[in-house]
Formats: structure tokens, sequence, C-alpha cells
């Protein structure tokens, strides 16, 4: 599951690890939801690049996104096969870069926000889909998810699922669209090794990212400060915050 993310890292810093050629400059976000804007990688090898995207996919054959459910995680085992996702995982893949991401447990003293990121301090590469969405008077806008998988084991004491985290080596199959085989894809859609994350408690007051939004052909909701259950829709029940 991934409903909150960080992306504290500097621009320079990102471009020099994702070795895209575009500049861009945007601001450290420590709390990052579903409907802002996110930066995404597309490409592959040389060919990399940044752009921004909405993080709420809309798939092209949706008539009225406002009737449409928030859709910002797929569960990456159906990918292949669910008519919302099959056609952008075989054409349409991404990395959503993070610094970590957050997952809520509920404790003692009330829920207790945590930070999962990188034990070596690199930044996070997050498997994404992604879709253009064309609405009736023509207007398009870039929409992305995050693809998840089973949580591996210290993370799945706060849930049971996780993004599907991408090592360097397996960037380039990931983003790899020139054919449809899914194949080498699908077997990176898998928990990330037990050693490779760490988790660190947050203070439950966690500041507010900039609310910087698309113009989207579908209502806006309000982004709380705290987790709560968006209404579901497809894709298992993925569609609540946390």
């Amino acid at each position: 599951m991934c409903g909150r993310f960080s992306l504290s890292v500097t621009p320079q810093d990102l471009r020099a690890f994702f070795r895209y050629e575009d500049q861009p400059n945007f601001p450290a976000r420590t709390n990052v939801s579903p409907t802002e804007p996110i930066g995404v990688i597309l490409g592959r090898g040389t060919a990399r690049r940044f752009q921004l995207m909405r993080w709420g996919f809309i798939p092209a054959w949706v008539k009225d996104p406002s009737e449409f459910p928030l859709l910002f995680n797929a569960r990456g085992e159906t990918i292949a096969d669910k008519p919302a996702f099959r056609h952008a995982a075989r054409r349409r893949r991404c990395i959503v870069p993070a610094d970590g991401f957050y997952e809520w447990r509920r404790e003692a003293k009330g829920k207790q926000p945590w930070l999962v990121t990188r034990r070596d301090g690199k930044p996070m590469a997050m498997a994404g889909l992604w879709e253009t969405y064309v609405d009736r008077e023509g207007g398009e806008i870039d929409t992305a998810l995050v693809v998840t998988t089973d949580a591996n084991g210290p993370v799945s004491a706060l849930h049971d699922r996780m993004p599907v985290i991408l090592e360097e080596a397996d960037f380039d199959t990931w983003l790899d669209t020139s054919d449809e085989d899914l194949r080498e894809a699908m077997k990176l859609v898998r928990p990330a090794a037990d050693d490779v994350l760490a988790m660190t408690p947050c203070d439950p007051r966690l500041p507010l990212s900039e609310r910087v939004r698309f113009s989207a052909p579908r209502p806006e909701p309000a982004a709380p400060a705290k987790p709560r259950k968006a209404k579901g829709g497809d894709d298992g029940g993925q569609q609540s915050l946390f």
C-alpha cells in the first residue's frame, strides 16, 4: 500500500541518480498525497525523462471521472489482466521517485506514522503505471499510480501491502515497453528484500506538503493531514488512503 510518500531530495541529486536529461525544479515535499502532482520517470537508458503527472490514475475509457474511484495504487499481481490497468502495464510503465513512503499503525496512544526508507540512503524507485486521459472537451491530463505487492517481513508489521521497490539494475527492464511482453517486468513485482528497507517512527503531526493540484476532470477531495478511508472501487479496496 502507498497512500503518502516523501520526496525531499534535491532536483539535481534526483537527476544524477536516475540519469535523465530534463532539469526540473521542484520543491521538497514531506507528505505527498493522492490528487497532487508527482514526478515520474519515463523511457529507458539514455532516453529517460522526467515528467509531472497527477497522482490518481484515470483509464482512457472512463466516460465520467467524477463517477470513477480514485486509483492511486494497483495490485501488481493483477495489472496484466484488469481492464483498468492491462494496457498501461504493457505500454506505459514508469518509476515514481521518493525518499520513502508512510504507513500508519494503530497503537495505544492512537495512530502512529512510520516512514519506510532505503537503508542505503538512496532514492526509492517505486514501480508505477501512467495514462493520458482526454476529457469530453479535448483537455488532456497525465495521470499515474504506484504498483504494489505483498509486504516483506518488516513492513508486514505495518501493512500487508507495500510498493514495488525497483533496484537500479532493474530500472530499464521496468521502463522498457518496446514490446508488449510482460514476462520480465512481472518478475519485478515482488517484495523488497527484508534488509533493504528501514522504518522510522514519525511525529503524528506530519507537516503538510504544498497543496498544489492539477486541474483534473473530476472533483478533488480535500487531502487530510491524517489518514481516512476513501470510497472503494476497483482493485480490491486499494482506493482507501491507508
